[in-house]
C-alpha cells in the first residue's frame, strides 16, 4: 500500500474511484448523478487545492483519497458548490434526484416550523481546516484510510494549522470509529440531513473536531 500526493494524471482514476468508493455507506449516492456530485466533493479539491489531496495506491490502482482544505472560509461553501452543479448538469431528469431534492425541501420546511436546526457547515477558528476521506471496500482495514490521513495531519503540521474538523453521520458506525481511532472527537449537535435517507431512516450530521 502506498500512500501519496495527488498528481494531475490521477485524474482519470480518481474520478472513476469516486463513484464506488463510498459502497455500503449512509452515503453511498446522494442524488444519483455522478458528475453533479464530483462537481461538489471532489473537483472543487483537485482544482483549488490539490496540495491537499492525497491518494491511496495498491497494485497500480488508486483505492482511497482524502480530500482537504486548510482554511475553510477560503474554499467556497458547500451550498456555493451545490448550486453552481446543478446549473451546470440539470440532473433533474432522473428520479433519483427529483425524490432527493423535494425531499430536501420538504424536511428543511417541516424543520423551519418545527424551529429544529439541520445539517450545515461548520466554522471555528479553532479547527480551520476540513477533510473528505473514501476508501474503496476492497482496501478498507489494511491501513489505506491511516496512512491517508497522517499524511494530512503532516500537510497541516507544515502549515501551522492549529486542527481540523469533519462532518460525517451518526449511522455511519464504521466512519465515526476510525476517526474517533484517529484522535477526532464529537462536536456540537447532531441535526438531522435533509432529504438523506439510510435504510429508510432520516440520518443524522455528526460533527468532530481534532486539534493540532
Amino acid at each position: 500500500m502506498q500512500v501519496r500526493r495527488f498528481e494531475d494524471s490521477d485524474r482519470a482514476e480518481l474520478r472513476l474511484l469516486f463513484e464506488r468508493a463510498g459502497q455500503g455507506s449512509p452515503t453511498e449516492a446522494l442524488w444519483g448523478h455522478a458528475d453533479s456530485e464530483a462537481a461538489v466533493y471532489l473537483d472543487p479539491y483537485m482544482e483549488l487545492e490539490p496540495e491537499s489531496l492525497f491518494v491511496a495506491e495498491e497494485g497500480g490502482q488508486l483505492v482511497g483519497y482524502l480530500t482537504g482544505c486548510v482554511y475553510t472560509v477560503a474554499f467556497p461553501s458547500e451550498d456555493t458548490r451545490i448550486a453552481e452543479a446543478l446549473r451546470r448538469y440539470r440532473p433533474f431528469r432522473t428520479r433519483q434526484a427529483v425524490v432527493f431534492f423535494g425531499r430536501s425541501t420538504v424536511d428543511a420546511l417541516g424543520a423551519t416550523i418545527r424551529r429544529k436546526a439541520t445539517a450545515g457547515e461548520f466554522d471555528n477558528s479553532r479547527w480551520p481546516a476540513h477533510l473528505h476521506i473514501n476508501v474503496a471496500p476492497e482496501a478498507r482495514g489494511t491501513g489505506a484510510a491511516a496512512g491517508l490521513m497522517n499524511l494530512w495531519f503532516d500537510r497541516l503540521l507544515t502549515e501551522q494549522v492549529p486542527g481540523c474538523h469533519l462532518q460525517t453521520l451518526v449511522e455511519n458506525v464504521r466512519a465515526v470509529r476510525f476517526f474517533e481511532r484517529m484522535g477526532f472527537t464529537a462536536h456540537g449537535e447532531t441535526p438531522a440531513v435533509p432529504g438523506l435517507r439510510y435504510r429508510g431512516a432520516r440520518v443524522h450530521q455528526l460533527t468532530m473536531v481534532r486539534s493540532l
